[in-house]
């Protein structure tokens, strides 16, 4: 069988297809292009907002039509959550967010006997953690490591506790094991993922935290370099600091989910924290990994969102001095109870906001980028484009250094300029 799996939404999404794509090719089936006439397609799709539902609607709809002989697949957080509408596209196989092994037999089915087949369960009642391969195909550098499924937050904007279910957590001895299985395969870094990771091991006897873990992880392979996930700041205490400061291998480089940098807008969102224990958290980090990077996200224009607190929150975000802010309008998602809230904004007020705020970003970008020139960074190399050798520093900055340099190899760069979004440079053996 010839499989060809397209991917949208988050870095779970992307680990998974990684472990599907090692499962077939183990089965002795074979990957080929989405572009290429397959005998299954395979959609893992995201319904984070009403875009990301269309985009999967507007995907297997194209698929279907590029070959019509073809199985089509569909699995993810879209089909969980509306499994009769993924049918109604003619999908041949439909499967949610879990069960993947059972959902590839059932492709190997459908390819062999012409099968239609549709399986979704309540995610609302798992609690058990799906164990599948780590790392990804051979060709990567950096390889995932899913640690925890689910979220039990329940935030007003936010579909994925419904399609996700509650939090299950990998066990960390697994999760060393599957992280030594990857510094094997010569992968030099781990992305430690999952659905909400500062909840790893809520589920696990005794509650072990999540410095635990990622104390275990970077011990197990010092060769490597672990890269953490997003955080919800209240992970962030002297005690988690403490723990993991040691560790060379740990890239300091922190994804601190804020969405907004106003209190009354975040109890609005039902976020667990304010935002002085927000700042506390990039206090924390500053102090423990000096020179570290703390990025994050922003909602704008969420409902009832004045513009007294959207000019607090741009100037949040000054205040913590963030290295990178990924900038996001509010997307209206049905079966949240934001989408009931009174002061909806329109496409006008969100664009606005959103280019306001991206403005800001940048200017911190920039500042954080500038502030690297003169330093220098072990670059782990990932790729050619054109003339350029890209990879990226431990606190996840692109780097450029002209000519060709061997990919998957950490080589020390000295900073010496800015280039858009990344930062350019030389070998540190070729400067004086």
């Amino acid at each position: 069988m010839t499989f060809s799996i397209v991917t949208l939404g988050c870095k779970v999404n992307q680990y998974e297809t990684q472990a599907m794509e090692q499962l077939l090719t183990a089965w002795g089936h074979t990957e080929a292009q989405a572009e290429t006439a397959c005998d299954a397609y395979i959609v893992n799709t995201c319904t984070v907002t009403a875009v990301s539902d269309k985009k999967s609607r507007n995907l297997i709809r194209r698929l279907r039509r590029q070959n019509p002989a073809a199985v089509v697949a569909v699995c993810g957080c879209y089909a969980q959550v509306d499994p009769e509408a993924v049918e109604a596209l003619e999908a041949d196989v439909v499967a949610g967010t879990g069960g993947r092994i059972e959902f590839l037999r059932q492709v190997e089915r459908a390819v062999r006997e012409r099968t239609r087949w549709c399986e979704v369960d309540d995610a609302l009642h798992r609690h058990t953690f799906e164990v599948l391969p780590a790392g990804g195909m051979a060709e990567r550098t950096r390889a995932m490591l899913k640690v925890q499924d689910g979220c039990s937050n329940f935030c007003t904007y936010c579909i994925i506790p419904y399609a996700r279910g509650p939090v299950r957590s990998l066990e960390l001895e697994t999760a060393v094991a599957q992280a030594r299985d990857c510094a094997r395969a010569g992968y030099r870094e781990l992305v430690v993922t999952g659905i909400e990771i500062s909840s790893w091991g809520r589920d696990l006897p005794g509650k072990p935290p999540l410095s635990d873990l990622v104390a275990a992880l970077c011990a197990a392979v010092p060769q490597c370099r672990i890269r953490l996930g997003s955080l919800e700041p209240r992970t962030v205490t002297e005690a988690f600091c403490q723990t993991l400061s040691g560790f060379e291998n740990l890239c300091p480089q922190f994804h601190l989910s804020l969405q907004s940098g106003s209190d009354t807008v975040l109890r609005r969102m039902h976020r667990r924290y304010d935002t002085a224990r927000y700042l506390e958290s990039v206090r924390l980090l500053t102090q423990y990994f000096p020179g570290c990077a703390v990025t994050t996200d922003l909602i704008v224009a969420f409902p009832g969102e004045t513009e007294g607190e959207f000019a607090e929150s741009l100037a949040f975000l000054r205040t913590c001095g963030l290295a990178k802010v990924h900038v996001f309008p509010y997307s209206r998602r049905a079966g949240t109870p934001a989408a009931k809230m009174p002061g909806q904004w329109g496409n006008a007020v969100k664009e606005e906001r959103s280019a306001r705020a991206q403005a800001v970003a940048r200017e911190l970008e920039e500042a954080y980028a500038r502030a690297m020139v003169g330093k220098t960074y072990p670059v782990l190399f990932e790729e050619m484009q054109g003339e350029w050798a890209v990879g990226h520093a431990p606190n996840y900055v692109q780097v450029r250094v002209a000519g060709e340099l061997p990919r998957n190899a950490v080589i020390p760069v000295r900073i010496t300029g800015l280039l858009g979004e990344a930062v350019t440079g030389v070998p540190a053996a070729d400067t004086p």
